[in-house]
């Protein structure tokens, strides 16, 4: 059974910068028909020039958004339009890093405090003290000491909150994270950090942020899909995506 799969996923939203004197904002396509299959343990890649739909997609598939057309399954169930209280237990299952950190993470709290909710909402952990032992050790899987527990999200770099936000992906050890350009905050100073896949099966590490990213792509992907002006353009696997890429193809 595949964990992921969409077929004909397709994404319409109001275009909010065509304002008509009447009715409603025209929709606007921000991808169309994308076909999609992950299997357990697998990663794949996406990836395309700014405004090809690769973070829509990601929302859509993590359903932030609701598909306009096609199908989207996860772990075989039919996700496509249930409604958010019967999406709610589900989410723990699947997790995502965005790739602006800083708005993703709570400015009056803690880093202990952001890493540990998680834990104590899904009753991981036992009380407070616990919560933050858990949230000291995911900053140390990630690189970052553990005396960070203690600051706030302003008090560190880009790179530094990135990696908080993967701890935080990777707390709950969900099936499935989606990742929106997670390198691109990654500071070349900070050392490279050693992260397991959530399922445990493989030696996949999150390592060699600093990288260039089709260098990430190539070190963290089984599979590459590339998109082009909201279309899947290609899919294949990894060996030989780079080095052997279809006529008209750029990267």
């Amino acid at each position: 059974m595949a964990l992921l799969e969409a077929r004909g996923l397709t994404l319409q939203l109001p275009d909010r910068a065509v304002k008509p004197l009447f009715g409603g904002a025209p929709l606007a396509t921000l991808f169309r028909g994308v076909d999609l299959r992950m299997e357990p343990g697998e990663s794949v890649g996406i990836v395309g020039e700014s405004g090809s739909g690769k973070t829509s997609l990601a929302r859509t598939l993590l359903r932030l958004f609701e598909p306009t057309a096609g199908s989207l399954h996860f772990k075989g169930r039919d996700i496509t339009h249930l409604p958010e209280r019967e999406l709610r237990p589900l989410r723990v299952q699947f997790q995502s890093i965005f790739q602006d950190p800083l708005s993703s993470l709570n400015p009056r709290h803690r880093i202990g405090t952001i890493l540990a909710q998680p834990l104590a909402a899904y009753g991981r952990v036992r009380d407070r003290r616990a919560g933050w032992r858990a949230a000291a050790a995911l900053l140390e899987r990630v690189g970052l000491p553990t005396s960070f527990v203690e600051r706030f999200p302003h008090e560190l770099s880009g790179g530094q909150r990135q990696r908080v936000g993967i701890a935080r992906a990777i707390a709950l050890k969900p099936d499935l994270i989606v990742a929106d350009e997670i390198v691109s905050g990654l500071d070349v100073s900070t050392q490279s950090a050693d992260i397991d896949t959530p399922q445990g099966t493989e030696d996949r590490r999150l390592d060699d942020f600093h990288q260039p990213r089709s260098f990430v792509v190539r070190v963290l992907c089984d599979r590459v899909l590339v998109m082009r002006q909201g279309e899947v353009v290609e899919s294949r696997p990894l060996r030989g995506a780079f080095r052997q890429p279809s006529p008209g193809l750029h990267s």
